[in-house]
């Protein structure tokens, strides 16, 4: 089976066609993919600007990471499991829309990114937690971050209108 016949058969299922058919289920489920992309970026920003060294520079890194990650996991959850629900209301509309797919593309970039910090650059915080202005490598991680998500909200935003631009 491949992977288009997968989503045709996932688009016919009850519980895709109800919630695509739906007069208000969809528009919540999106409101609610909005709302927590607010919480998420908004938390994500102030870490990458401090990461930046441009913002809190007397806060140590590793508190404002914290402090904040309740926050930013929490907003993650709601919006990924918001983002699969609008994903399973079309399937196949989305899976065609090229700006669906970059934004999936530039999710992947994010999330390798977050998994360097974490998984490289996070270990020596110790050595530049305090300071005003992080190292280089720290620094390019913030701006990564700040600039795949500017890139990735944008992506979302024109998926509604790709018949605009190619069709």
């Amino acid at each position: 089976m491949s992977f288009l016949s997968f989503l045709e058969r996932l688009a016919e299922t009850s519980g895709s066609v109800a919630l695509h058919e739906s007069r208000y289920m969809y528009l919540i489920v999106l409101t609610v993919h909005v709302l927590t992309l607010c919480v998420f970026i908004g938390m994500s920003l102030i870490v990458d600007l401090r990461l930046l060294g441009a913002t809190m520079r007397n806060v140590p890194v590793s508190e404002m990471i914290t402090r904040l990650s309740p926050w930013i996991i929490t907003g993650f959850v709601v919006m990924v499991v918001s983002g699969s629900l609008m994903f399973y209301a079309a399937p196949i509309d989305k899976y065609e829309n090229l700006f669906f797919r970059a934004k999936m593309g530039m999710l992947i970039l994010a999330g390798i990114n977050l998994w360097i910090f974490f998984k490289r650059l996070s270990r020596s915080i110790s050595e530049w937690d305090l300071d005003p202005v992080p190292p280089t490598k720290i620094r390019l991680a913030g701006g990564a971050g700040i600039v795949l998500w500017a890139a990735i909200i944008t992506a979302g935003r024109m998926i509604p209108y790709q018949q605009y631009w190619f069709d």
